[in-house]
């Protein structure tokens, strides 16, 4: 027998969300095959089976939240084998596998019997498994939307937070047995700072939201930073911008002006190698490619793809990964190594009209730059009042690894490549 275990998918994974099971008792299974889905606090992604044989067990039920890694979810047995020789040839390994087997069983037992409360999965209205995202069920139970009546649209017919919304608006807000109206719940912390109880609803944290907390708390607290902001016109970049357009207009393609901004970054990074550095207890890591991590807004958090080498790639080759990286991120469809490393981060939040802000760093990276609107301003030129399209952008900067002098030289670089584009192409 070999029991099949809940994966870590990233470093820092601890626990997941069972999402889908892609097999049943009784299938027979070999290496390569996609046997389940599990939700990370980043993404969710297919499970392959790394060995051959029988499921004879399902040990933790679809939609089960908080399964921590390496904890047992099924059970293999090996093809055209049974239970029983395996015992009788290794004595040894009975006395080991049997508190395992027991152990399993154990852990089992819960898991089936919680399975109908478990928010990712309920009956349909026919009476089928109902799969919907946790952001989905938070919002369906703030707003006593009935799953049952909702189609989903999602990446195997589960629902997301669109079809809840689009309920939501359609009036289908029956109340639901297996997804209830979330309770205020009493939170010590909050009644001990006059907040009473009853006065808000809780929503639960999820996986993401946590890691979230944790590491940028973590990053606040114990990363020596300080920022350094600066002002670039970018009359010139929107018109260089226009060109491009219509030049890559018969191919599909439009650049923005964030795709200008991870150019310059990266072109920076390699002209000034100091900003491209990572510390370590060990030393300091200077990276060889400037690998730009762009944040995401997702349903839940945030999340941080990552353009790689991209000093090497044209802005319509930026302008195309960056498409297809956010569209994945938001559709929590990124693997691992595309949203894990980087040397550096770009936020941008320009397009809801914030004009400057100063972002947390994303460890281990020496740096992360906030990108504000460009907007109309008046700006002193030769001694004369003019109006100039002005972008203020913050470096927030780990002073172990980037001095105010190593800081200040990226962006004067930075400056320089986003007011003049052409000298990007040089």
């Amino acid at each position: 027998m070999t029991d099949i275990l809940m994966p870590a998918l990233s470093p820092t994974m601890e626990e997941g969300v069972l999402a889908k099971w892609h097999v049943k008792v009784g299938d027979t299974v070999k290496a390569g095959d996609v046997i389940a889905e599990i939700e990370t606090d980043k993404a969710t992604m297919e499970v392959e089976a790394v060995d051959e044989g029988e499921v004879t067990d399902i040990l933790v039920a679809e939609g089960s939240e908080g399964v921590k890694v390496n904890t047992p979810i099924a059970r293999l047995k090996d093809e055209g084998g049974t239970a029983a020789p395996a015992k009788a040839e290794a004595p040894k390994a009975e006395a080991k596998a049997e508190p395992a087997k027991a152990e399993a069983k154990a852990e089992a037992a819960p898991a089936k019997a919680e399975a109908p409360k478990a928010p990712a999965a309920g009956k349909s209205a026919d009476g089928g498994r109902l799969f919907a995202s946790p952001l989905a069920r938070r919002i369906a139970a703030q707003n006593g939307v009935d799953l049952k009546s909702v189609k989903g649209t999602g990446p195997h017919g589960r629902i997301v937070r669109r079809d809840v919304e689009s309920a939501g608006k359609g009036g289908s807000a029956a109340a639901s047995s297996s997804a209830p109206a979330a309770e205020a719940r009493k939170v010590q912390s909050l009644a001990q700072m006059g907040i009473p109880d009853g006065s808000y609803d809780l929503i639960p944290l999820d996986g993401m939201r946590k890691a979230i907390a944790r590491r940028l708390t973590d990053s606040f607290r114990d990363v020596p930073h300080f920022p350094l902001t600066i002002d670039c016109e970018i009359d010139g970049l929107l018109a260089a911008r226009a060109k491009v357009n219509a030049l890559l207009e018969k191919d599909g393609v439009k650049v923005s002006v964030n795709d200008f901004v991870l150019k310059a970054s990266a072109m920076a990074l390699k002209a000034v190698p100091e900003a491209n550095a990572s510390y370590s207890p060990e030393g300091i890591a200077m990276h060889h490619n400037a690998d730009v991590a762009m944040a995401v807004a997702i349903d839940g958090g945030l999340i941080t793809p990552i353009i790689r080498k991209a000093e090497t790639k044209s802005l319509s080759q930026i302008a195309t990964e960056a498409k297809d990286l956010a569209k994945r991120a938001r559709d929590r469809k990124l693997k691992p190594e595309e949203f894990q490393g980087g040397t550096f981060s770009v936020s941008n939040l320009g397009m809801f009209g914030i004009k400057q802000f100063a972002s947390i760093i994303n460890e281990p990276q020496g740096a992360i730059m906030s990108v504000g609107a460009g907007e109309q301003r008046p700006v002193v030129k030769g001694g004369q009042l003019a109006v100039a399209t002005v972008m203020t952008v913050t470096l927030t900067c780990d002073h172990r690894v980037v001095d105010g002098a190593v800081g200040a030289k990226f962006l004067q670089v930075f400056k320089a490549m986003i007011e003049d584009p052409v000298t990007m192409l040089a």
